[in-house]
């Protein structure tokens, strides 16, 4: 066998050039259209970042970055848009909204600002009666949605990766009841979920007294028929208090066991119990009471004073110790809420006689001795007294009287005279006070009275005296009926 090579030939190198050179300039002309590196911003809501890129289109970078969109979300500018230096892309994110309405619930994407688009969006028509409860509160179905809440995880660092967290909206329908109010019949359409609810809501007033059935505490249900028996307005007066209320008893007795008003005795009751209610009567209770009251009456007692003249003077015993009667009365007594109104006296009598205080003072007279700066003294009589001075020109006698400085006994005024009380000392008795010295009692005073001494001096040695003292009377006593055995006790001296 015999292998041939093939030779080239002049013709096939001629050909293969033009190729080359064709290839190489495509080569250069794909160089010229790849696209240059530029930076963009991406904002999502208030958070934005910047990004380079080669991608040629809004599209391609948004594909490239791996945001998805929804068919709710907004792009700005559009997709298709080419990209330049420096362009902001801005997205706007649908919010998710929970929709419940009726009791059946989906997801609701939106950029709608108010509830009622929102529910015009999802084709939810809403009536008057309906509730509409925004994150669970009612409001109005003009309400403007709360502003968006974003959220992410820990790892998401970009703004694309948040996302907005859904917020709760749901419609209940307003069902009928039938309402029945004395006679009169018309339709509720509510959203509550009882019957005292459902009136309340519908400005239906239910007052003290009223009957309602069902009660209003019952579930309500479409069509339910709710009947109302109206109270009328009364007022009841008992036991100090007024009381405006409702009742449909038919008896002043049924109103008034109906308000827990309960009768005893001798209460009295306007109008009659038997009398039938009408609207706006007023009802009086009057408790009434009788009973027997006793009161007793002090009868003092009097004293009695008798001389012992076995007991020293100015001394005294009791005899026999006084007590108080009693003098008691019975009354019938009428009482009208709580106020008497009449008295009336059964009997009296001296339920126990009073008792006399006897008292025994002493008569008998006992002379003493005592050392004194000015000597031994004899007395038989020794009296606590207030002491004060004067002299014949502070005794409140004008100098152009003719008794001017002149005593009760006629004898001139000097040291050694002394004004006394003659029912406590005897006008012409002879004294002894201690820091004074001896006295003649020779003066009265208007205000020397009682156990009072007023110790005279000369104008020219006037001591000024005001101070409580034993008054010593000097022997020989006086004859017995000259003697006040019974002193009294004004001034009183201190303790």
């Amino acid at each position: 066998m015999t292998s041939v090579q093939a030779q080239p030939t002049t013709s096939g190198i001629s050909m293969f050039i033009p190729t080359v050179i064709a290839l190489v300039l495509m080569a250069a002309a794909a160089m010229l259209f790849v696209p240059s590196k530029q930076t963009v911003t991406i904002q999502v809501g208030n958070a934005q970042v910047n990004v380079d890129t080669r991608a040629p289109r809004v599209r391609d970078l948004l594909t490239h970055l791996g945001i998805s969109l929804r068919p709710e979300d907004t792009v700005d500018p559009p997709l298709d848009t080419p990209l330049e230096p420096s362009m902001t892309i801005r997205i706007e994110r649908a919010r998710p909204v929970i929709l419940e309405v009726a009791g059946r619930r989906a997801v609701h994407f939106t950029r709608a600002a108010r509830v009622s688009d929102v529910l015009a969006e999802a084709g939810v028509l809403v009536h008057d009666e309906d509730e509409v409860r925004l994150e669970g509160e009612p409001v109005p179905v003009d309400a403007r949605l709360p502003a968006p809440s974003w959220q992410h995880t820990s790892e998401a660092t970009l703004p694309w990766d948040r996302t907005i967290a859904p917020i709760s909206l749901s419609v209940r329908r307003a069902i009928p009841l039938l309402v029945t109010d004395e006679g009169a019949t018309y339709t509720v359409r509510t959203t509550a979920a009882t019957v005292g609810q459902a009136l309340h809501d519908a400005g239906v007033p239910i007052y003290l007294g009223d009957e309602v059935y069902p009660g209003l505490g019952e579930p309500v249900s479409a069509y339910m028929r709710v009947v109302i028996r109206r109270s009328i307005p009364i007022v009841v007066q008992a036991d100090g208090k007024t009381l405006q209320t409702r009742t449909r008893a038919p008896t002043v007795a049924d109103a008034l066991a109906e308000q827990g008003v309960f009768l005893s005795g001798l209460d009295v009751v306007t109008p009659p119990l038997a009398t039938p209610i009408r609207e706006g009567m007023r009802i009086r209770v009057t408790r009434v009471s009788e009973f027997v009251q006793v009161e007793d009456e002090r009868i003092p007692f009097d004293t009695v004073y008798v001389p012992d003249d076995d007991l020293e003077i100015d001394r005294r015993r009791v005899v026999t110790s006084g007590r108080p009667g009693i003098f008691r009365r019975r009354y019938q007594v009428r009482v009208e809420d709580g106020v008497e109104v009449s008295r009336e006296l059964i009997d009296a009598w001296v339920a126990q006689e009073p008792i006399t205080n006897v008292i025994a003072y002493g008569r008998k007279i006992v002379t003493r001795t005592l050392e004194t700066p000015d000597g031994v003294i004899t007395y038989w009589r020794r009296i606590r007294m207030l002491a004060t001075s004067y002299s014949k020109s502070t005794a409140g006698v004008s100098p152009d009287r003719p008794w001017y400085g002149i005593t009760r006994l006629g004898i001139p005024m000097r040291h050694g005279i002394v004004a006394v009380d003659p029912r406590v000392i005897p006008l012409g008795s002879n004294v002894y006070v201690p820091g004074y010295g001896k006295g003649y009692a020779a003066d009265t005073g208007s205000r020397i009275l009682g156990r009072r001494i007023d110790l005279g001096y000369d104008d020219d040695n006037l001591v000024l005296w005001y101070k409580w003292v034993d008054v010593y009377l000097l022997a020989p006593p006086p004859p017995k009926d000259k003697i006040n055995y019974l002193l009294p006790n004004w001034p009183r001296p201190p303790r």
